[in-house]
């Protein structure tokens, strides 16, 4: 490097970039990439707020539909992400999920003892590589909403009607300027939801794609021990019901589950959080 180049490197020419910025700058850092899995995982990141109140014990439905034009809707009964303001800063919390990194309720260990996805950043990358995002809260009686266009609110928290259930609707619609691509594969997607429902027994996932008048629904109440004997179903088993242990260490719950075959090969899967 010359004397004359390193002298030009100067206090201008560092960037301070706010957060929403930062992650349509370099989206491959939070999602994977702009391909077609860098799509998924968008779908997948509001799913897995939904599965963290399934994990926490406060949601057994959720729902996901892949609307004609590619915008995603996922559903969820869980309690609905708290309206108020926050305490310490001049910001509600909704909006606090939606549109700032590492914001959430993941961190403390009160409100979620485990935790899926990217831990406090997965709603506010969706919000930011999203050409627009409307999410719905039913909380407390009430329905409310808020809107977004490329990670900014378009208006403020409102209260739009009466509700008889509590839980979160998102609906976003992945940005052109962002995706190579915005085009959902159905199977790829159905087999990452099948694999959540084993993983959390007695939660009912279900997925609707309008595009091609496709609908499955998932629900295992024998958890990753119905994931083992699914993997065997073509295969001549040795014992009839697979072998489940569970056990709680330091508060971190660990599953296992096997079955013996007559095939010369082993199949072993792990997910870990």
């Amino acid at each position: 490097m010359s004397q004359n180049e390193m002298n030009n490197y100067t206090a201008e020419d560092i960037q301070i970039l706010d957060e929403i910025e930062a992650v349509r700058l370099r989206p491959g850092m939070y999602i994977g990439g702009t391909g077609r899995e860098g799509l998924q995982r968008l779908l997948y990141e509001i799913v897995y707020n939904s599965i963290d109140e399934a994990m926490a014990g406060f949601c057994d439905q959720i729902e996901v539909i892949i609307h004609n034009d590619n915008s995603i809707t996922v559903i969820d009964n869980g309690r609905g992400i708290p309206i108020e303001p926050i305490p310490t800063a001049d910001i509600t919390a909704l909006e606090a999920v939606m549109t700032r990194l590492h914001a959430g309720a993941k961190f403390g260990g009160l409100v979620y003892n485990i935790s899926s996805g990217l831990h406090g950043v997965g709603a506010s990358v969706v919000n930011a590589l999203s050409s627009w995002l409307r999410v719905e809260i039913r909380r407390q009686g009430k329905i409310y909403l808020q809107e977004y266009q490329r990670g900014i609110p378009t208006g403020k928290v409102q209260l739009i009607g009466d509700a008889l259930d509590t839980g979160t609707t998102v609906t976003f619609l992945a940005d052109k300027e962002i995706f190579e691509n915005i085009n959902y594969d159905f199977n790829t997607t159905c087999q990452r939801l099948r694999e959540l429902a084993f993983l959390n027994k007695g939660v009912q996932i279900s997925i609707n794609d309008e595009r091609t008048d496709q609908g499955k629904t998932f629900y295992f109440e024998g958890g990753i021990a119905s994931f083992v004997h699914r993997l065997n179903r073509n295969r001549a088993v040795i014992h009839h019901y697979p072998i489940y242990l569970s056990a709680t260490v330091n508060s971190t719950v660990v599953e296992a589950a096997l079955q013996y075959n007559d095939s010369f090969t082993e199949s072993a899967f792990s997910f870990a959080n």
